[in-house]
């Protein structure tokens, strides 16, 4: 059995997910001007991508006894593109730092399978991470 630690942690991975999933999506409804075309399809990919994450990690939450969260982290949108970017770069900095704690806590109580997952999903913040910082540099 997971530890109320653990469980709170995936509770909170889970808020942030449903959180960026409902901003990025948002953003890419709301975001207006040239760069809205080259950047639109990729906020809405990653949008769904952390959707898809906050899916996984409820039913990992599940299966370890918890009860998944509906109710997302605040959600910022912003008003100009530099607003949205800073804001979800600072989200996946969060998401990245929460995400290396869970593996930590996981591995400890010996949840390979929770590590493993979270290890994946790291992968993708990353990502998003870089996507982000490259669209701000611009």
């Amino acid at each position: 059995m997971a530890s109320k630690e653990l469980l709170d942690l995936l509770n909170d991975a889970i808020a942030r997910e449903l959180q960026v999933s409902i901003q990025y999506m948002w953003q890419h409804v709301q975001w207006k001007g040239a760069e809205h075309f080259a950047v639109k399809d990729e906020l809405k990919k990653i949008a769904i991508q952390e959707m898809k994450h906050a899916e996984s990690i409820a039913e990992r939450l599940f299966y370890l006894g918890g009860i998944p969260t509906t109710k997302p982290s605040p959600i910022f949108i912003g008003e100009t593109l530099k607003e949205m970017l800073e804001q979800d770069v600072k989200d996946e900095q969060n998401a990245i730092e929460l995400y290396k704690k869970i593996i930590q806590k996981a591995r400890e109580e010996g949840d390979i399978t929770t590590a493993k997952l979270f290890e994946d999903i790291l992968k993708d913040e990353e990502e998003h991470h870089d996507t982000f910082t490259s669209l701000l540099e611009k």
